[in-house]
C-alpha cells in the first residue's frame, strides 16, 4: 500500500504559505456561475478531486467550461438555468458538496438526471435535501434500495415552483446551501425554514455571500428562515476565491506543535470561511494569534487542553486532535455529531487512530475527550479514504518518530500538493513509498 513517512523536525519554524483556493467557495461559485446567464471568470480556483468532479459534471451537461490550472482560473459560459444536455448519468466520486449542490441545481433546470458516487457516497444521507426539493415542486428521489435515504439520486426536472420548504439543520448545512443556491431559479420566491439547530453556520453565510456576488437576493438571519427572490436571477460575474481556511488549519497547527511562527497569507479575521476560527482554539490552548489585513499568524506557546464546541468548524476537529496530543491535560470536542456521516466516521475512526498513538479517548455521540499520552507511540495511520485524516494526523510526525500515513493519495480530494507544501513549510523530510 502507498504510504508516506514523516520525519520529526528539531527546530521551531518561521514560515509562511498561501494555500490553494477554498474548495467550499470554489464549488459554490461554480454552481452560481453555471446557473447564471453569460460568461463568468473565477480566479483562485482550487484544482482537486472535489472541484474536478463538479467541473466535469457541468461539462458533461453541455456547458462550456475552460479550466486553466496553472493560473487557477476558470471560465464558465452559464446556461441561465438550462443545460444543453438534458439527460445524463453523473459520477461525483465522494464529493458531498457536488452531489448535494448539483441535485438541487439540476432540479431547478429541465431534464432527466442521475447522480451517483463511490460506495461511501451511497451511505451518506441526502433525504432531507430531497424532501426540501419536493416541497418546492421538484420530482427527486433516492435510487438506492439498500439505503433508501442515500444516493444515487434520480431527478426528473421541470423547474422549481417555489414556496416554502423546511430542512433539518443538524445533519449537514450543505442541504440548506443546496436549496438556497437553487432557489433564485424558481418561478416564485422561496422561503427556507430550518428545523432544529443548524450546524456549520458559517458555511451558510458563505453560501449567501457567494450568491449575492452573482446577483441573487438572500434575506434572513443566521439560523433562518431565509427568503430568496425569484425576480433576482444569477448574472455572470468576475469572482476571486479565497485560500482554503480548512487547509490553512494544518499549517497553523504545525506552528502550535513545533513552536515558532506559522503565517497563512490571503486570509483574515473577516474571511468568508468560518474555519479561520480554528485559530481561536489554538489561542485558548496557549498560542498567540496575530490577524493582519491579508494574513493570519500563529505563534506557538505552552499548550493546555481545552473544552470546545466545534459545531461550526467541524472540518478542523481532526487538526485540533493532532494538537491535543501535545497539550497538558485533556481536550474535549463537542457539537460535531454530523462528523459521523462525512467521508468516514470522523469520531469513531479518529478515536481509533488516536488510541494507536497512545492516547486515551472517551468517545460520545457528538464528540470525544482526548487524554494525551506521556509519550506518543509510533504508528501506521489508517486514513479511511478521508483526506482530512491523512493531513491532520501527519502533523503528529513533526515531533514523533515512526509516524506513517497510509493511502496518502487521498489528499488529492482537496489538496493534491499537500505533502510537498508541508515539507517546505516545516522543513520535515516526508518520504513517499508507492
Amino acid at each position: 500500500m502507498a504510504r508516506v513517512k514523516i520525519f520529526p523536525v528539531s527546530e521551531a519554524i518561521r514560515a509562511s504559505i498561501r494555500p490553494p483556493g477554498s474548495k467550499s467557495i470554489t464549488n459554490r461559485a461554480i454552481v452560481c456561475a453555471a446557473l447564471a446567464a453569460g460568461r463568468s471568470e473565477l480566479t483562485g480556483v482550487l484544482d482537486s478531486e472535489d472541484t474536478s468532479v463538479m467541473i466535469a459534471a457541468w461539462q458533461q451537461l453541455g456547458l462550456h467550461l475552460v479550466h486553466d490550472k496553472a493560473d487557477q482560473k476558470l471560465i464558465i459560459e452559464g446556461g441561465g438555468g438550462r443545460t444543453p444536455v438534458q439527460e445524463a448519468n453523473l459520477f461525483v466520486a465522494n464529493s458531498g458538496t457536488t452531489i448535494r449542490f448539483l441535485t438541487a441545481a439540476l432540479a431547478a433546470c429541465e431534464g432527466k438526471f442521475r447522480l451517483d458516487g463511490v460506495a461511501r457516497m451511497r451511505e451518506r444521507p441526502i433525504s432531507d435535501l430531497l424532501v426540501g426539493l419536493q416541497q418546492l415542486g421538484a420530482k427527486v428521489a433516492s435510487d438506492n434500495s439498500d439505503h433508501p435515504n442515500c444516493p444515487p439520486v434520480a431527478i426528473d426536472a421541470y423547474g422549481l415552483q417555489g414556496g416554502t420548504a423546511t430542512v433539518a439543520g443538524n445533519i449537514s448545512s450543505q442541504f440548506l446551501s443546496g436549496l438556497m443556491m437553487a432557489a433564485p431559479m424558481a418561478k416564485s420566491d422561496v422561503e427556507l425554514k430550518v428545523v432544529g439547530e443548524l450546524v456549520s453556520v458559517p458555511y451558510v453565510s458563505m453560501t449567501a455571500e457567494v450568491m449575492r456576488a452573482f446577483g441573487a437576493e438572500v434575506r434572513g438571519e443566521v439560523q433562518g428562515p431565509f427568503t430568496i427572490s425569484a425576480a433576482k436571477k444569477y448574472r455572470a460575474a468576475h469572482y476571486s476565491i479565497e485560500p482554503d481556511a480548512s487547509a490553512a488549519s494544518y499549517f497553523w497547527a504545525a506552528g502550535a506543535i513545533l513552536g515558532g511562527t506559522a503565517t497563512v497569507e490571503g486570509l483574515s479575521r473577516n474571511s468568508l470561511q468560518g474555519d479561520v476560527r480554528f485559530c481561536e482554539c489554538l489561542q485558548q490552548m496557549g498560542c498567540t494569534v496575530e490577524y493582519g489585513n491579508d494574513s493570519v499568524t500563529v505563534q506557538g506557546g505552552k499548550l493546555s487542553g481545552i473544552d470546545v464546541d466545534m459545531a461550526d468548524i467541524s472540518d478542523t476537529v481532526q487538526t485540533l486532535a493532532a494538537v491535543a496530543l501535545f497539550a497538558a491535560g485533556p481536550t474535549t470536542v463537542r457539537g460535531v455529531a454530523h462528523n459521523r456521516v462525512k467521508e468516514t466516521d470522523r469520531i469513531s475512526d479518529l478515536a481509533r487512530e488516536l488510541r494507536k498513538l497512545g492516547a486515551m479517548v472517551d468517545e460520545f455521540h457528538d464528540g470525544m475527550k482526548i487524554h494525551p499520552p506521556k509519550e506518543i507511540s509510533a504508528a501506521e495511520i489508517e486514513t479511511y479514504g478521508d483526506h482530512r485524516m491523512a493531513m491532520s494526523l501527519a502533523l503528529v510526525g513533526l515531533r514523533t518518530q515512526g509516524i506513517t500515513i497510509l493511502d496518502p493519495h487521498c489528499t488529492a480530494k482537496t489538496y493534491p500538493n499537500y505533502w510537498e507544501d508541508l515539507a517546505l513549510f516545516t522543513g520535515s523530510e516526508i518520504r513517499r513509498f508507492d
